[in-house]
């Protein structure tokens, strides 16, 4: 079964006269929607209790759950505190998803800083060793770690970058944001057969079933030279990816993918969309 949502809470959540995210369960299967990231990008703030709150809310409205890791999170930092401090806030996070049952974490691995790339890599993939026999030790091996693609040139993440990463753990699963592959390769996804290669690249290193079930981000980004520079509503078109062919490829290869929108504030109209477009294909 194919999600559609939103990261956070977008603009008419509020316009409406909500003002808990626990509330977003309810209203997200309202409108029609049926995933949500809650955002911890600024760390992870969110109580037991209140973690408990939204996973009752989100199982009774049949919402899936996924939650971003900090923004902050430095897993190739030359500095081995800062790898550390890491592995301490994706435990965090993996701690809060187990308390709202939320099933991934999505994690942003860093820049490359003053190393080579290659340098970055062996680094985030160290790290990403140490969290992930963290999480089996405290038993939190049952949450998948989702590494996300970037969208700046100087970031750690590329397509590549992030299936090496996922090779770390069987546990872990890419996250893969249309938008930042798109920014940092200056406009590569135009048609279908861009899309297909992505998906044939995780199938063929990470197996068919991650090639299946992966986690997405999908928004248009505005970029310049330097890869990312904005996110923009879908309605904004001067600079892709357009969802129309990816929904080609889900249709053509049965994807079952979570699809979750990180658009400013119109999120949930641009989830649904994503979903309109992809009940028009396959009629």
């Amino acid at each position: 079964m194919i999600r559609f949502g939103t990261a956070g809470n977008p603009d008419r959540f509020y316009e409406s006269g909500h003002k808990k995210s626990v509330q977003m369960p309810a209203w997200l299967k309202e409108i029609g929607l049926s995933a949500y990231e809650y955002q911890c990008s600024k760390g992870v703030k969110i109580t037991p209790k209140t973690a408990n709150e939204l996973g009752d809310a989100a199982a009774e409205n049949d919402i899936f759950l996924s939650i971003h890791a900090p923004y902050y999170i430095s897993l190739s930092s030359v500095d081995p505190q800062k790898r550390e401090n890491s592995i301490d806030y994706i435990l965090k996070t993996l701690e809060a998803a187990k308390n709202c049952g939320a099933k991934r974490i999505v994690v942003h691995a860093g820049s490359c800083s003053k190393m080579s790339r290659e340098e970055a890599l062996q680094l985030a993939c160290a790290t990403l060793e140490k969290a992930a026999a963290a999480a089996k030790a405290n038993g939190l091996d049952h949450i998948a770690i989702c590494p996300e693609t970037m969208g700046k040139i100087n970031q750690l993440g590329t397509l590549d970058e992030v299936i090496e990463m996922c090779k770390v753990s069987e546990t872990f699963l890419p996250c893969i944001d249309f938008g930042h592959i798109n920014a940092r390769e200056m406009g590569s996804l135009g048609a279908v057969a861009d899309f297909e290669q992505i998906i044939d690249k995780i199938e063929n290193h990470l197996g068919a079933e991650k090639a299946k079930n992966f986690q997405v981000h999908f928004t248009r980004i505005e970029f310049t030279a330097g890869g990312e520079k904005c996110h923009l509503s879908y309605a904004d078109d001067r600079f892709g990816p357009a969802f129309d062919p990816f929904a080609e490829v889900i249709d053509r290869r049965n994807l079952e993918p979570v699809v979750i929108c990180e658009s400013p504030g119109t999120q949930d109209v641009d989830a649904l969309t994503y979903k309109t477009i992809l009940e028009g294909v396959r009629k």
